[in-house]
């Protein structure tokens, strides 16, 4: 299982959904299923936004974790 830890990042950075929304041009509802962790699939120019907004790795974004 794949975990998305935007809901950590954006507590850690004090923003809101629609902060990110702003910032980087995505859909507000593209990032609420991320942070929710119900997105079924993410495309390469979404995880390049968020790891530029937030100046993090896609491994401090994303995690595989054992079922």
């Amino acid at each position: 299982m794949i975990r998305c830890h935007l809901s950590r990042l954006l507590g850690e950075q004090k923003m809101k959904i629609s902060d990110v929304a702003r910032e980087t041009g995505m859909h507000r509802n593209t990032i609420d299923l991320l942070y929710k962790e119900t997105a079924v699939r993410v495309d390469f120019e979404t995880i390049d936004k968020l790891c530029r907004l937030f100046k993090c790795s896609v491994g401090e974004l994303f995690e595989f974790v054992e079922d």
